[in-house]
């Protein structure tokens, strides 16, 4: 079965949806805290413990995308998230609403299902292009999310927006069920034999290796960015507001449209191309970033190009893996993603560390040294795959 352009385009907007639910938590927090007597730092533990969630989700339930039959997967999770979110939203103890973040970071696991299935029926030739727009999806949730939470939040508080969180997750659990189409499971053996599978692939698979670790340099370039300039913003010469800042991540949103096109390039003879693309347009903006000064001009001009590039990277990457081996498409996703993750983990705590150092200036300078480092990398492993 080939999928339609209204099947793709239903799997981009669930996806967007169900990957928002990671990030409406993060601007509730001031809001928790005051209902909670907590302070701000502690209340924003919930942000931290749906990543982990998230991580813990994306290790021992994607892989089962290979073992079972998708479509049901994607259902029961996506029942499993409107319980979570419920549970949140009507959570009287903050112990509790911890509980329900984890839960929820573990349930919107459902994306990294729907791209396997996306990519398993696609054609060769068109796969990457349908990864593209899936990911256009995920992206302007990501983005989205966080204006959608503040708005809500501020207007009925934050109890509400987990209540409308779990109607959108209903709503997309009858369109999944009655849109989606079903796919046979490929492997047959037990769950343990599942997982020692993924660590086998990455012995033995070195574009899998490098896709890995480039992402995984790239996703740190990234997260180091965004967690950095909310300080730079901050301070003086412009000294921003929280809303002001957070109109920044429009610019971002070029990096969704861009992700379409990457996707057609990756399907060429030689997607690899486009990493090296990705990784100069980073190193471009990690210019632009420096010679910001007090012209936000650059600043804008270096956020399109960070996330142009990130989305050359990280679809040409993800097309590339998924060309492997279609039978083992999910746990080869399980790794990719896993270790980019890490990735944007270690970017954030980078960035934070870059700062304390020498703030700005040195930010752009480790940030730099990243991205050349990952260019030695894709050098070395262009000589290996040969």
């Amino acid at each position: 079965m080939n999928l339609s352009r209204k099947d793709i385009l239903l799997m981009a907007f669930c996806t967007g949806l169900i990957v928002a639910n990671i990030y409406y938590c993060q601007p509730l927090v001031i809001l928790v805290a005051k209902e909670y007597n907590l302070t701000e730092s502690y209340a924003g533990r919930i942000t931290y413990l749906t990543q982990a969630g998230y991580a813990i989700g994306l290790f021992l339930l994607v892989p089962l995308g290979d073992m079972f039959e998708r479509k049901k997967q994607i259902l029961v999770i996506t029942g499993l998230a409107i319980g979570a979110l419920l549970l949140a939203a009507f959570s009287h103890t903050f112990l509790v609403l911890e509980i329900a973040s984890v839960l929820i970071g573990a349930s919107s696991i459902v994306p990294q299902l729907i791209l396997p299935m996306a990519a398993n029926l696609s054609s060769d030739e068109k796969r990457g292009h349908t990864i593209g727009i899936i990911m256009s999806g995920l992206l302007v949730g990501i983005l989205g999310s966080r204006a959608l939470s503040g708005s809500i939040g501020f207007l009925w508080g934050w109890r509400a927006m987990f209540l409308i969180a779990a109607g959108l997750c209903f709503l997309l659990l009858l369109l999944m069920a009655k849109r989606f189409p079903e796919s046979s499971p490929s492997f047959k053996g037990t769950y343990k034999e599942l997982m020692s599978s993924m660590f086998n692939y990455i012995k033995t698979q070195p574009v899998l290796r490098e896709a890995s670790l480039i992402n995984f340099l790239a996703f740190a370039t990234l997260s180091a960015f965004w967690t950095t300039m909310v300080l730079f913003l901050a301070n003086p010469p412009f000294s921003f507001q929280s809303l002001q800042i957070g109109l920044f991540g429009i610019a971002g949103a070029a990096g969704a449209l861009a992700a379409p096109l990457v996707g057609k390039f990756s399907d060429g003879k030689d997607p690899r191309k486009n990493l090296l693309i990705g990784l100069l347009l980073q190193f471009a903006s990690i210019v632009a970033f420096y010679f910001t000064g007090s012209h936000l001009y650059l600043f804008v001009i270096g956020i399109i190009l960070i996330d142009i590039g990130q989305q050359a990277i990280h679809v040409t990457n993800q097309t590339r893996i998924y060309a492997l081996l279609p039978e083992a498409r999910n746990r080869l996703n399980t790794v990719f993603m896993s270790v980019s993750f890490v990735g944007a983990s270690t970017g954030s705590a980078l960035g934070l560390w870059l700062w304390d150092k020498g703030q700005w200036p040195v930010y752009c300078f480790g940030s730099g040294a990243v991205i050349l480092v990952n260019i030695m990398i894709y050098q070395l492993y262009k000589k290996r795959l040969r």
